[in-house]
């Protein structure tokens, strides 16, 4: 054969050409991107919303102090045990449809909560309510990959934002609006479901049509089965999830308390909440797109932490004197959570795999956070004040950090699987 001669591959030979999945339209894509903020809103306002009043729900449920921080533990018990569930649900009925329902669960919940009467009326009411947060949660990172993959780090850094305006209008806006309303705890925190009511609209269009629920790409060929537990990457991002969860839970339930039991009234310790979750507004979208820009994601995790442990020793030394600094300061640590997402999706370079590393990382840090924010109520109870809680919190920061510089290095999940 001459050199000029382009050589003939047989039918065998030739290379398999995937047809291109075709391009959603632009107003599809807005009503996603209206359906991830309203979601994001959501996420949050069952669990903040109960902070600042939560020594009001104490009294009228009589709840003794191990009660209460099982209450707070409850969060990322449910985020775990539901977490798990996702895959499979988004699989059989597409994410779209399993993030609709998730919405309806938590209008439910937020709704009947505070008037089924006992501690264990309104724990199985939460329950119901954090279950839709949990498949939503999970959830969220793949509809980003799978509806915008050129703009990981832009949406998810829209959606966390409105996750975080959700947490801090919870936490600032529940004591005025009960007092507004009549001044009953419970309806302070039933209004809430109004919110999680509206977001179920968006996802409506989407019920039926589950291949336009995945998304672009929905029709390619299956990707091989990652075993996700042989990934070292996948355990690093798991406990970083969990820690930094562990960090806001007990910030979310028991920030408020350290600051009445200092002398700052039931308000203004729920604004105080309110800055500490604002922090997250702007930062969580600035983070992820940083994030997405550099090759490994340490560096954040360092100036993170080091927040968070000047945060911790201010509420210890004048937690009454530099509130409004602690505030700040703890807000800024509290972004730990939208860089994890974002690294969620960096990690992988498949939509599957996304799947099963947000599945993975988030059930099984969820679990491992699970015993902190109870063994502070345990702590604060017997010890009588917050001097062993935040010497609790400050310490883990330090396994935090760790895991976070490891799941931050430039790698994927499939090339160590």
């Amino acid at each position: 054969m001459r050199h000029d001669e382009t050589p003939t591959l047989s039918p065998a030979a030739a290379p398999v050409r995937t047809p291109p999945a075709p391009t959603p339209s632009p107003w599809v894509l807005r009503i996603v991107t209206i359906g991830l903020v309203l979601t994001a809103l959501n996420l949050r306002p069952a669990i903040t919303s109960l902070g600042p009043l939560l020594e009001e729900v104490r009294d009228g449920l009589h709840m003794s102090g191990g009660v209460a921080g099982l209450l707070t533990s409850v969060p990322p018990l449910c985020f775990a045990l539901f977490g798990f569930m996702a895959p499979r649900l988004a699989r059989r009925f597409g994410p779209s449809a399993v993030v609709c329902a998730g919405m309806a669960a938590i209008a439910a919940g937020l709704l009947i909560r505070p008037f089924l009467g006992g501690a264990a009326g309104f724990l199985a009411a939460s329950a119901l309510a954090l279950m839709g947060i949990a498949v939503s949660n999970v959830l969220m990172p793949v509809i980003v990959k799978r509806w915008f993959p050129d703009r990981v780090g832009t949406v998810t850094g829209l959606y966390s934002m409105a996750l975080a305006l959700g947490t801090a209008l919870a936490a600032a806006l529940t004591v005025p609006m009960t007092n507004a309303l009549g001044g009953s705890w419970r309806t302070g925190l039933a209004v809430w479901a109004v919110l999680a009511a509206v977001a179920v609209v968006p996802w409506v269009p989407f019920l039926k049509d589950r291949a336009k629920t995945a998304g672009p790409g929905a029709g390619a060929p299956a990707a091989p089965v990652l075993r996700i537990t042989r990934s070292r990457t996948s355990w690093a991002l798991a406990c970083f999830f969990g820690l930094q969860a562990t960090a806001a839970y007990i910030t979310m339930g028991w920030m408020p308390q350290i600051f009445r039991d200092s002398g700052i009234p039931a308000g203004t310790a729920g604004v105080l909440l309110a800055v500490t979750m604002a922090m997250g507004v702007p930062l969580a979208f600035v983070i992820p797109r940083v994030a997405s820009r550099l090759r490994t994601q340490g560096p954040i995790v360092l100036v993170l932490s080091g927040c968070g442990l000047l945060g911790y020793a201010g509420l210890y030394l004048a937690p009454a004197g530099g509130a409004w600094l602690w505030a700040l300061l703890l807000g800024i640590a509290n972004c730990a959570f939208p860089l994890a997402l974002t690294m969620i999706g960096m990690r992988s370079r498949s939509g599957a795999g996304v799947v099963r590393l947000s599945a993975f990382a988030q059930s099984t840090g969820y679990l491992l956070s699970i015993p902190g924010p109870l063994l502070v109520g345990v702590l604060y109870q017997h010890s009588g004040g917050w001097g062993l809680p935040l010497a609790l919190m400050a310490g883990l920061l330090v396994p935090q950090t760790v895991a976070g510089v490891l799941a931050g290095r430039d790698r994927t999940i499939e090339d160590e699987c």
